[in-house]
């Protein structure tokens, strides 16, 4: 039928599914290192310099990523995606560790998945983050030969000490393309994103410890996919992604969406979000940037993603090729302003920004030419942007 076809990686009009209104809209391995920043990083041994970025095991875009820190040890997590040929059968559910002392990545376990659809146990569009010393996986969407897709409802935690899963408890609406924010050492907001036939504007709600959900104060703005977003305390910032406009005589489309919400969640109910409208940086969206929130400076960093956005093979859902961004956004909470820099490694694709020794990284992804990339992509000394 035509509404279970994955029209992600057809050029055809996407589904909408509104939540809020409760109906459906009709439907090398060549690593370069430039430095554009002077800095100075520790000595210790678990420190990051330009030579202890090995390359991946192998190239990989679209991919949950997060950082974990144990006794002063760090590890950087990558989980599913896709692979270098960017064909529905590089769509994967393998996960690599990086240890930073060892200066070396590992093949893991691949991500489990509850019931293969069709057989199928990779997929894309997942997210990732992390609290303490454990990194939690959620959804993605898995793509079939005929290029239906499905968004998976599995969530699992894994313990990079003992080096295992655990199933947790499912996401109550399956969504891919999300944005994954931890708060408090205790919950996990995933805000909008895609549910099989459209985006939602849900924001679910994760206590890892009692392993439950509820619904938190739903997203304001036009739901999306492919967005961005980063949390410092008790505040949060979302960006762009993509949503669907209908159309009278014929089909839905894609649009990138410009504009960026600030939510404070509220400290004693922690389901409660006063969000509200910010200006826009540049006026101009971009599709799966990399972000993160940054305590030290009460400052949450956007970086890299495209202006066109594009079906998993990098290729704009308006037929043209899209080209990565060198572009940093940087929203300060303090003086609720921004500034736009650049960084000298522009990539796209990507589910998520890591801070490690004062840089901001990202791994793997896409590169120039939608090239698949196998490597840990350094964009300076987070120091330097200020």
């Amino acid at each position: 039928m035509l509404n279970m076809l994955n029209i992600r990686n057809i050029i055809m009009p996407k589904p909408f599914f509104d939540t809020a209104n409760i109906f459906t809209k009709s439907t090398k391995v060549i690593f370069y290192f430039t430095v554009l920043f002077s800095f100075t990083l520790s000595a210790r041994a678990d420190s990051l310099n330009e030579t202890d970025l090995a390359l991946l095991p192998e190239p990989v875009a679209n991919n949950a990523v997060t950082h974990v820190s144990i006794e002063n040890k760090h590890y950087l997590l990558s989980f599913s995606g896709l692979g270098k040929n960017k064909i529905y059968q590089d769509v994967h559910n393998k996960a690599f560790i990086y240890d930073v002392s060892l200066k070396k990545w590992t093949s893991i376990a691949p991500v489990p998945i509850e019931k293969p659809i069709k057989g199928l146990t990779g997929r894309l569009a997942s997210v990732a983050t992390s609290i303490k010393n454990k990194a939690y996986v959620f959804g993605g969407y898995t793509v079939a030969k005929d290029h239906s897709e499905v968004s998976v409802p599995d969530v699992y935690s894994y313990d990079v000490i003992n080096a295992n899963y655990k199933k947790l408890a499912s996401m109550p609406v399956p969504v891919d393309d999300s944005v994954a924010l931890p708060y408090d050492n205790r919950y996990i907001y995933l805000v909008s994103g895609w549910h099989n036939d459209g985006n939602v504007n849900l924001v679910q709600l994760y206590d890892i410890k009692t392993n439950t959900w509820k619904q938190a104060s739903p997203f304001p703005g036009k739901p999306v996919f492919g967005h961005a977003g980063g949390i410092v305390g008790n505040t949060l910032v979302i960006c762009d992604g993509v949503r669907v406009d209908v159309h009278i005589s014929k089909r839905r489309s894609y649009a990138a969406e410009a504009n960026c919400y600030l939510g404070k969640i509220d400290r004693q109910n922690r389901s409660e979000i006063s969000w509200q409208l910010l200006s826009h940086p540049t006026g101009k969206s971009r599709y799966r940037m990399a972000a993160t929130g940054v305590d030290k400076y009460q400052k949450i960093v956007f970086i890299g993603g495209s202006d066109n956005p594009y079906n998993f093979n990098g290729i704009g859902y308006n037929g043209q090729a899209s080209s990565p961004d060198n572009g940093v956004w940087i929203y300060d909470i303090k003086t609720q302003g921004w500034q736009v820099k650049t960084t000298s490694t522009a990539t796209m694709d990507h589910r998520g920004l890591l801070l490690i020794d004062e840089q901001l990284l990202t791994i793997g992804g896409m590169g120039k030419n939608q090239r698949v990339l196998q490597t840990i992509n350094q964009h300076g000394n987070i120091n330097d942007y200020f």
